[in-house]
């Protein structure tokens, strides 16, 4: 029999890692099982204060940072960091918090398997404060979006989305925490489908192949 080959994920973060956790709990967990033969490879940030990195530390993953004030160039930063990447041959690199804008170059480099979680349901809300601007909008549904990063920020091909409710007494906090739990519930199920080529990235689309209905649209009430 064939040895099996292994898909690398490799996952970039710069705080705290939940979403992290996430993925590695799905890894183990028969509910949210990430496709067998799939691993998490490695972690890196661009932060050495990140929580993250002790979180991947806990569980034996390799861990790299490549630092914003070394080296100094945006060109640099990202040649570092595709370097580090690379010597992974990831079959997916998943933005999980990770707090950098991108250059073109550097999307172009992993177009098709690069993808991001944003706490917000885009197109609304691109960018920072997505909590404190639903809020201050007035809006009564809000959430995340995993979707392929491209070239302009939080504007890829959306691939799921989570809506959650929002309540009269809502502040950031509960709204970020309600919005938190179903990135959970989300990142997981995309980051499978996406390794078992059921979504895949078309003309700037996210074309979904034998996906149910519901699985990657998740409305809380």
């Amino acid at each position: 029999m064939p040895a099996m080959t292994i898909k690398n994920i490799v996952v970039l973060v710069s705080g705290r890692g939940s979403n992290l956790q996430a993925l590695l709990f799905s890894a183990t967990n028969e509910r949210w099982e990430i496709e067998p033969g799939a691993r998490i490879a490695a972690v890196i940030s661009d932060r050495d204060d990140a929580e993250a990195l002790g979180v991947a530390r806990a569980h034996g993953i390799p861990v790299h940072v490549v630092s914003h004030a070394e080296p100094t160039s945006r060109v640099a930063l990202e040649a570092s960091l595709s370097q580090v990447i690379d010597g992974y041959a990831p079959a997916l690199v998943v933005l999980a918090g990770f707090m950098r804008v991108l250059t073109p170059q550097f999307v172009r480099r992993y177009l098709g398997r690069l993808i991001n979680i944003h706490p917000s349901l885009l197109p609304s809300f691109p960018g920072l404060n997505t909590h404190q601007r639903a809020l201050q909008a007035g809006v009564r549904i809000h959430g995340a979006t995993v979707h392929f990063v491209s070239a302009e920020v939080d504007a890829g091909a959306i691939i799921a989305q989570a809506a959650v409710p929002v309540f009269a007494d809502d502040d950031e906090a509960s709204l970020a925490a309600r919005v938190l739990q179903q990135e959970h519930r989300l990142l997981p199920r995309v980051v499978r489908r996406v390794l078992e080529g059921r979504v895949q990235l078309s003309q700037q689309r996210a074309v979904l192949r034998d996906v149910a209905r519901d699985e990657l649209s998740l409305l809380v009430s």
